[in-house]
């Protein structure tokens, strides 16, 4: 199909894309504090890195998906491109950990998927470099590889997993968790399980985890959200499925901001209505794992595929943290949550 250029002042930024059809920004939509720069390809998913000794340094940390020419670029919180790995053979999505045991020492890593290589991807923070002599193959010895979503989770007892989803997969077994771990100087991964349902309608790409309650969920596109338990031995029950009636087509990315250990919220991407749809992190009083949509906010992203957000004190441009959305045009969206948390007060009342 013949490439479209569209000019959307309303964000002040050009972008290419396969159709015309894109969904259009709500009048009402809430405008970004921050837009990074371009990237030269198709921008997918976010991570926030945060510089606990010198916030103002923290990072966000996003993809570029394409084939061969692909990249992992990280920005400063005003945007500007500070590092880049280029190239990367499709990155898809990316997750950040901290404390990964390396060498002798505790160090900060992101993970990206790599999938036209069906690998995945390891940088050290903040200096940006690969530590992963060439990547680490996964989905090893299945008919259905193409490595998509991602996120890391950090157990109480300091391990590091990996949870990874693909482009096609069995119900039941969708997703793969892999134990990272480093062993003369190579990180290795160990299969610890597979799980997860999938409906066969599209694909499962976005995963979060809440690591302090210990929970993954995953956006089943044009289906809902499924939640399990993020640490193995707590098995592969899947114990909430939320979401099915809330969104206009896509389930796409999902971001997790919390308000104090066990309460906030949980943003999930309604892509072709370019919303995100709130639930309750601690779901309801009754019931943790009962998610009711709370408020739906209208937002300047245009077909967002990946988000994340983080609370914490970067200073006076984000006191409150900030919620990070890729969007249609190569960049990434940066709203002070002071932002967000407004209109979902409003909507509340």
């Amino acid at each position: 199909m013949k490439k479209i250029i569209i000019t959307l002042s309303v964000i002040g930024s050009i972008f290419s894309c396969e159709s015309s059809k894109l969904a259009s920004i709500p009048k009402n939509a809430l405008k970004p504090t921050v837009t990074t720069q371009q990237t030269p390809n198709d921008t997918d998913d976010p991570a926030i890195w945060i510089d606990k000794k010198n916030p103002e340094k923290s990072m966000i940390i996003g993809t570029d998906k394409q084939e061969d020419t692909g990249g992992l670029y990280a920005y400063n919180l005003n945007g500007e491109i500070i590092h880049k790995i280029t190239p990367l053979n499709r990155p898809n999505n990316v997750d950040v950990a901290y404390g990964f045991s390396f060498e002798g020492k505790e160090i900060d890593i992101a993970v990206t998927t790599e999938r036209a290589s069906n690998k995945i991807r390891i940088v050290s923070l903040p200096d940006f470099k690969l530590i992963d002599n060439g990547g680490i193959d996964v989905f090893e010895n299945e008919a259905q590889r193409d490595p998509m979503g991602i996120a890391l989770y950090k157990s109480k007892d300091n391990k590091i997993y990996a949870i990874v989803g693909r482009k096609e997969g069995p119900s039941g077994e969708y997703i793969h968790q892999y134990l990272l771990e480093e062993k003369n100087g190579q990180i290795t991964t160990t299969l610890v399980r597979k799980f997860g349902n999938y409906s066969g309608k599209k694909e499962i790409e976005a995963i979060a985890v809440d690591e302090e309650l210990g929970y993954i969920y995953y956006a089943d596109e044009t289906t809902g959200i499924r939640k399990y338990y993020a640490e193995p031995k707590k098995g592969n029950e899947e114990i909430a499925f939320f979401g099915q009636n809330d969104f206009k087509r896509d389930h796409e990315g999902i971001a997790i901001y919390k308000t104090s250990a066990k309460d906030g919220y949980i943003l999930i991407s309604d892509q072709q209505a370019n919303y995100f749809n709130v639930y309750k992190r601690q779901g309801e009083p009754t019931n943790p794992n009962e998610h009711k949509l709370i408020a739906k906010i209208p937002v300047s992203t245009i077909e967002c595929d990946g988000a994340d957000a983080v609370n914490f004190n970067f200073g006076t441009k984000f006191p409150k943290g900030f919620f990070v959305a890729m969007s249609n045009g190569k960049t990434f969206q940066l709203y002070d949550w002071k932002i967000i948390q407004n209109e979902i007060d409003k909507q509340a009342k």
